[in-house]
C-alpha cells in the first residue's frame, strides 16, 4: 500500500510538472492547474475581474500561480473563498489592466470577458475616466462614459444572459495627486459614480458602494491609510474592498454556498 501511494504521488508531481509546461505554451490556460482537484472532473464555477490598476494590482500576465491574482482586492477574495470553500469548484480570473478607462475595456472586452464566459462578473472603471479629463489626456465626458458602459453591459448580457454582475463605485479620497485639486476630481467622478449606481440598478447587478465605504473608514484611520495617492488603495484599503465585495455577494448572490 506504501508504494502505491509513492507512486501516486510521483505520477501527481510529474503530471504538475507537465501541466506546468503546457500552460507556459498555452496563453491563459489558468483552469489546467485546478482541474486536478475538481470532484468528479466537474466544470468550475468562474468569477471574473476586470477593470484598471486597482483590480489588476501588479498581476503577472504569464502562467506563475503565485503572481496571476495580482497583489489588490482581487488576490485576497479569492485566496479566502478558495482557503473557505475547497469543497467548491471555484475558478477565480483576472483581467484588469493598468491605466485602463471604459474605452479600453471595450476594446478587449471579446478576448478578455466574453470569450471566458464567466459565471460572475466583477468590473470596477471610471478612475482613469476621470484622471483623463483633470490631465486632459483625450478625455471622454459623463455622458459618454455612460454610453459606454451601458453599451458594454448590454453586449455582456446578449452573449451571457445568465451572467451575474457586480458593478463596483469608482471612489477617491482627499490625499496625494487628488487633494491638490480635490473639487474638480469630486466633480469629475461623482456623476461618474451615479452613472454605475444607475446602470447596476438597470441590469439587475450588485452595487458596491465603495466611496461610501472609504468614508465611513475615516472614522477609524486617515484618508492615508487606506488610499496612499487618492486613487490607488494602501494594503488596508484592499483589504476593506475585498470584505465588502465578499459581503454583498454572499447576500445578494448566495454565492459560495
Amino acid at each position: 500500500m506504501a508504494i502505491d501511494k509513492t507512486n501516486k504521488r510521483r505520477d501527481f508531481i510529474k503530471q504538475v510538472g507537465l501541466t506546468a509546461l503546457g500552460t507556459i505554451a498555452a496563453p491563459y490556460a489558468f483552469t489546467a492547474p485546478l482541474s486536478k482537484v475538481f470532484k468528479n472532473g466537474g466544470s468550475a464555477k468562474t468569477i471574473l475581474f476586470q477593470g484598471d490598476s486597482i483590480t489588476d494590482g501588479g498581476r503577472s500576465y504569464d502562467k506563475d500561480w503565485n503572481h496571476i491574482m495580482g497583489q489588490s482586492f482581487p488576490y485576497l477574495i479569492s485566496s479566502r473563498l478558495w482557503f473557505d470553500h475547497p469543497d467548491q469548484q471555484i475558478m477565480f480570473l483576472n483581467r484588469g489592466i493598468s491605466g485602463h478607462t471604459i474605452k479600453d475595456l471595450q476594446a478587449r472586452w471579446q478576448k478578455d470577458t466574453l470569450d471566458l464566459k464567466p459565471d460572475i462578473l466583477n468590473i470596477l472603471v471610471g478612475v482613469n475616466d476621470v484622471y483623463h479629463v483633470i490631465h486632459n489626456l483625450n478625455p471622454n465626458t459623463t455622458e459618454q462614459f455612460k454610453t459606454d458602459y451601458d453599451a458594454l453591459l448590454s453586449q455582456t448580457r446578449a452573449a451571457l444572459p445568465d451572467i451575474k454582475l457586480v458593478l463596483c463605485e469608482p471612489f477617491i479620497l482627499p490625499v496625494g495627486q487628488v487633494n491638490n485639486d480635490l473639487k474638480r476630481w469630486q466633480d469629475e467622478i461623482a456623476p461618474r459614480q451615479a452613472t454605475v449606481k444607475q446602470l447596476a440598478q438597470k441590469y439587475n447587478a450588485v452595487f458596491v458602494p465603495l466611496q461610501s465605504i472609504f468614508n465611513a473608514a475615516l472614522k477609524k484611520a486617515p484618508a492615508d491609510f487606506w488610499i496612499w495617492d487618492g486613487i490607488h488603495p494602501m494594503p488596508a484599503g484592499h483589504e476593506l474592498m475585498a470584505r465588502e465585495w465578499i459581503k454583498a455577494v454572499k447576500k445578494n448572490y448566495s454565492f459560495p454556498a
